[in-house]
């Protein structure tokens, strides 16, 4: 076969097929890359000492091939003789991984800085926040609570000072949704620490614990209470992480990562940096929904990609482990759980808190109900949710479908009924109305078969079921 020509561009050498478009390492280190190491070395030992261990210093790619930048870039400047950015982003990042950034591109991870200016950044920005945190791209000021917080993980949208310098309120910033100057989205180094790029970190679940963990997203714990978790911690040693070839079943075999099962690669699906393609459910709203309608709304090519494909493609991982039955029962068991939440709990809340919109204040979280609905789905039903998907019991029980139980009842149907009482005594037909309705709307959810035991109202059949059950405790524990 012919051999393909190569073009050397900015030191390094690039395949001229456009189908391929990657760039292999140059044969030396390049002049200006070998210039920036001279002070840089003295200057920062440690990020030096860790470009080092890296695949990029054993294949000459350095300071230059990675900073370098256009003049016309909006965050260019120069130093040292050199036009160059401090930002690394995924465009850059593509020069070399353009696969890679191809399919990170179309994920949910790179849109993540898109949640500025949705309700979760209320509670930060003026809830929790002010604009006490004033800098030269916010003149006006911004809240500390949002730039500490949402933006470290969603992503900053960057701003550019003259100069070059980037606003302190917008970087440091690693956030994986990061909203770049150059037009792209998210941040390589989210994973991938920067400067050694560890694949050994980028497949530990303590770097996907940076970000997701807490109360309304805590997979870390998840993960760390599951079978899966379990094994990876106690057999750490035996997992062959920074091996380059990294096949489930092949390379290792003791436990899997959050990377195993959502990217990494198998012996029948290549590694994937796109973390939608094995999920099968989109647990992040009020009502779960599958991923690809989610996608088409975000305008991603997640779209043309059902469900059920995504769902064999998540077998596949847990088929290098566990049996066809194994595997096939554990999806009943979750969509069980997800139709569970879903239809008992969260649609009619959803509607409930329609009819009660009339009845509350217009301002987001000026009503004690409103954070009682947003911690019952936002929280707790993620926890429940997740909990299931990554089988850790206690967080889909005790921090989940109890608290959501517990908080459905003893807080947000109570507090519904507060509206009423005062909507009837307002004196304001359209609050008496709205009350009224929302009243009609109450009994009817309570009245169904889910919710009838609360009235008092279980079906003797039930009722029946539930005494014998009770019986059957006390003899098995010989108590009276």
């Amino acid at each position: 076969m012919r051999r393909k020509q190569l073009l050397l561009v900015a030191g390094v050498c690039t395949l001229a097929s456009s189908a391929m478009g990657q760039i292999f390492a140059p044969a030396e280190m390049s002049r200006q890359s070998s210039e920036c190491l001279e002070c840089h070395q003295k200057l920062n030992p440690s990020l030096y000492q860790q470009w080092g261990s890296s695949k990029h210093y054993r294949g000459n790619v350095g300071c230059y091939e990675c900073h370098q930048a256009d003049r016309d870039d909006a965050d260019a400047f120069k130093h040292e003789g050199f036009t160059i950015s401090i930002l690394v982003t995924p465009k850059d990042c593509a020069r070399c991984h353009s696969k890679e950034v191809e399919e990170f591109a179309g994920s949910h991870h790179s849109k993540a800085g898109r949640i500025l200016g949705s309700l979760d950044n209320v509670l930060a920005e003026v809830v929790e926040g002010n604009s006490g945190l004033v800098t030269q791209g916010f003149p006006e000021g911004v809240s500390a609570a949002a730039v500490n917080g949402c933006w470290q993980c969603h992503g900053s949208e960057v701003k550019v000072l003259p100069g070059g310098k980037l606003d302190p309120a917008t970087y440091p910033n690693s956030g994986i949704g990061r909203l770049n100057p150059d037009g792209s989205e998210g941040s390589c180094n989210a994973c991938h620490t920067r400067h050694d790029f560890s694949v050994a970190q980028a497949r530990h679940p303590d770097t996907c614990g940076k970000c997701h963990l807490g109360p309304d997203h805590p997979q870390k714990e998840i993960y760390e209470e599951s079978k899966h978790g379990i094994n990876f911690f106690s057999k750490v040693d035996e997992m062959n992480m920074d091996n380059e070839k990294w096949i489930v079943g092949e390379d290792y075999w003791a436990a899997p990562t959050c990377a195993t099962c959502h990217m990494s690669e198998t012996k029948n699906q290549p590694v994937t940096h796109d973390i939608g393609m094995r999920i099968s459910w989109n647990n992040r709203p009020a009502v779960s929904i599958r991923p690809e309608v989610s996608d088409a709304k975000m305008g991603l090519p997640g779209a043309n990609v059902p469900w059920q494909v995504r769902r064999d493609n998540m077998k596949d991982v847990c088929l290098s482990c566990h049996q066809t039955q194994w595997v096939d029962n554990f999806y009943v068991q979750y969509d069980a759980l997800i139709e569970l939440y879903n239809e008992k709990f969260a649609k009619p809340g959803i509607e409930l808190m329609k009819y009660a919109k009339p009845l509350k204040s217009s301002v987001p979280f000026a009503n004690k109900i409103d954070f009682t609905w947003f911690e019952l789905w936002h929280h707790e039903g993620r926890r429940a949710r997740h909990g299931a998907a990554m089988m850790a019991p206690d967080y889909t029980h005790w921090h989940g479908t109890y608290e959501i139980a517990r908080n459905f009842y003893s807080k947000l149907i109570p507090e519904l009924r507060e509206l009423v009482e005062d909507g009837l005594r307002s004196g304001d037909k359209d609050l008496v109305d709205a009350a009224k309705a929302l009243d009609a709307k109450i009994e009817e959810v309570l009245n169904t078969d889910d919710h009838k035991w609360y009235l008092g109202k279980m079906d003797p059949a039930e009722a029946a079921k539930r005494k014998k059950a009770a019986q059957d405790f006390k003899n098995r524990y010989n108590e009276d």
